[in-house]
């Protein structure tokens, strides 16, 4: 039921974040970043819980003072995902959360000050076998790029990113990632195409600021999609004004439609119309609510009648095709039994776990044999 993607993904160096693998053929990785206070330890555990519960394999939290270290230091204590430390131009606060265990630096060596300033740094996360997250931002670009583009430009992102990768060159380090961040989707798309040519560290992608929930999630898709659908990207973020946690769920379900990652429930279902047998929008609100902690990969069907269920259907784990008197369900893309319309998402739900447990031990088994003949 599940193909492989067709997309050849680009050739990167791979890194280690924590114990997540970022770049080579590793999976490319779903993140997000808290928006709590740092300094309220209690409230910051509880949203990564949250945003870890929801698929997220790496999670950033903004470091903007001592005070924010320090707190991050009981956060680590607390969590076991990886963390990724948000710094901007203290280069004390970076090597205080690398004391305190953090996962990697996202912080920009040009703007930290003097060359002892950035050695420090970097030898910091050299001994300690932490990389460091480029990130360029259209936002906040330096003032002589501004001034020699006029306005943030593809170019002059990849200018910027490139003279911080002189730096770390020159200090031989190379243990890093890099992204170049635009609001504008055609910039961002642009900027990461052309810096896909000129290094080989792995990419992180994302369209900055991209929104409230519904646009920053179009504009997120139509960007990334493009440049994920170029092999690009290693390692993405949705940024949204909104709750991290609906990040990492657009994450997963980008990835999805790419067949570039499987989690959780496909689901493949019909938008609805006067020939539906069932109401398919109620059904389908209601039994993706119920379903959002299954982690096994599985595809299910659901469409309200019989012109496109039975084609849908038989290529799914699970499928269900809107008929009369009584729906028809199909199981491994056969026809099974029929059930109807009464309790129809308990009984949706009891088939997706049953067929779930059936995958999940075929997995184990599948997995046992490889490691057999190892």
């Amino acid at each position: 039921m599940h193909c492989e993607s067709p997309i050849k993904r680009r050739k990167s160096r791979q890194i280690m974040v924590g114990n997540v693998p970022v770049g080579g053929d590793a999976p490319i990785s779903v993140q997000s970043m808290t928006n709590t206070e740092t300094t309220d330890v209690a409230a910051t555990v509880a949203q990564i819980q949250r945003i870890q519960l929801a698929g997220a394999d790496i999670v950033r939290v903004s470091v903007p003072s001592m005070d924010a270290a320090e707190a991050f230091g009981e956060i680590r204590k607390q969590v076991n995902i990886p963390l990724v430390a948000d710094i901007h131009f203290d280069y004390k606060i970076a090597l205080r959360v690398a004391d305190l265990g953090v996962d990697c630096l996202r912080i920009n060596p040009g703007n930290i000050g003097r060359e002892d300033r950035v050695r420090a740094v970097v030898d910091k996360a050299r001994d300690l076998n932490i990389p460091i997250r480029i990130g360029v931002n259209a936002g906040s670009l330096e003032k002589d790029l501004q001034k020699k583009y006029g306005e943030p430009t593809p170019d002059a992102l990849v200018e910027s990113a490139l003279r911080h990768v002189e730096i770390l060159d020159a200090l031989n380090f190379h243990n890093f990632k890099v992204s170049v961040k635009a609001s504008d989707v055609f910039m961002a798309v642009a900027a990461y195409r052309k810096l896909a040519t000129q290094i080989e560290q792995p990419l992180h992608l994302g369209i900055t600021e991209a929104g409230v929930l519904r646009a920053g999630t179009v504009k997120s898709a139509v960007g990334l999609g493009a440049l994920l659908m170029d092999g690009i990207g290693d390692t993405i973020r949705i940024s949204l004004a909104a709750d991290p946690v609906e990040e990492i769920k657009v994450g997963w379900d980008l990835l999805r439609s790419l067949k570039l990652r499987s989690k959780g429930v496909n689901f493949i279902a019909c938008p609805s119309c006067s020939r539906q047998n069932f109401d398919v929008i109620k059904t389908m609100n209601e039994l993706e609510a119920r379903v959002e902690d299954i982690t096994t990969p599985i595809d299910v069907a659901v469409i309200g009648c019989i012109v496109n269920g039975p084609g849908e259907a038989k290529e799914a784990d699970l499928g269900l095709t809107g008929g009369t008197p009584n729906n028809l369900v199909y199981v491994d893309g056969e026809p099974n039994h029929k059930i109807g319309n009464e309790n129809l998402v308990d009984n949706l739900e009891k088939l997706i776990r049953a067929k779930v447990a059936q995958k999940a031990i075929q997995m184990a088994e599948d997995e046992k044999n490889i490691i057999a003949r190892a």
